[in-house]
């Protein structure tokens, strides 16, 4: 259950920006200054998920909300996992349009404007636009093992996503919360909208090298997820069934002399 904010909002804005974060103490201030700058503009709410951080991560976040009048912290009491912690952003946000970036900074937050811009100004239709990361400020091998994933994943679920694991995506909020949800869902975002009837759209956005913290993940655990994962959104894809919309009858019209 998702709590309601601690204190009176602004109007509903119109993008809410969610990024999951776990033992990021030396990203999260520089991030949300900089989301704050990019969404200036904007009406706009800024939510960073703790995922039960073992570090000095929700202090830094908590001292930074005096300056940042739209930021907001919502803190898991049990480490989840990024998707987990993505999700409940969602269900807390209060605008239609959803951004996600990635906690440690790798993600451009200049970039995101422009996708949510991008999704507002499309028709209903388009469910999501994703980040690609033309060029990867990562090792050798972690590039390797991302793009072998990309590849095999793009084989078996024709999602027409070369990068489905850039944190940076906008989407709409109701057609997130129409997908089932699994550990591990933020990476299959594109089949998911594909599936429940969705378009998807892609943007060639920036990345940066990380500077501060290390990775959650290693090749090979990863390897060993995506592989477990990627059969069952093969899976589920099999078992959909496309009902081409739905049509509600009219009210008859009133009788006269009734």
């Amino acid at each position: 259950m998702i709590a309601p904010p601690s204190a009176p909002l602004d109007p509903a804005p119109e993008v809410s920006i969610v990024v999951p974060v776990f033992d990021e103490e030396g990203a999260v201030e520089a991030l949300v200054r900089e989301i704050a700058v990019a969404f200036r503009d904007w009406r706009a709410e800024i939510l960073f998920v703790d995922d039960a951080s073992r570090d000095a991560t929700g202090q830094r976040l908590a001292g930074l909300m005096a300056e940042t009048a739209n930021l907001r912290i919502l803190t898991h009491r049990r480490n989840a996992g990024q998707s987990r912690a993505i999700r409940t952003g969602v269900l807390a946000a209060r605008a239609p349009i959803i951004v996600t970036l990635d906690g440690d900074g790798q993600n451009d937050p200049a970039d995101a404007p422009r996708l949510a811009r991008a999704l507002l100004a499309a028709p209903p239709s388009l469910g999501l636009i994703g980040g690609e990361r033309r060029v990867r400020r990562d090792s050798w091998a972690k590039r390797w093992a991302s793009g072998l994933a990309n590849a095999v994943r793009r084989r078996l679920l024709n999602d027409h996503a070369v990068d489905s694991g850039c944190g940076l995506k906008a989407f709409r909020r109701e057609a997130f919360l129409a997908l089932p949800y699994f550990d591990h869902l933020h990476r299959y975002l594109p089949a998911l909208m594909i599936r429940e009837g969705y378009e998807v759209a892609f943007e060639v956005v920036g990345h940066r090298p990380r500077g501060a913290g290390r990775s959650k993940y290693t090749n090979l655990g990863r390897l060993g997820v995506a592989l477990f994962d990627l059969s069952g959104v093969v899976w589920l894809n099999s078992r959909a069934r496309d009902e081409g919309g739905y049509d509600e009858a009219a009210l008859p019209a009133p009788r006269e002399g009734a």
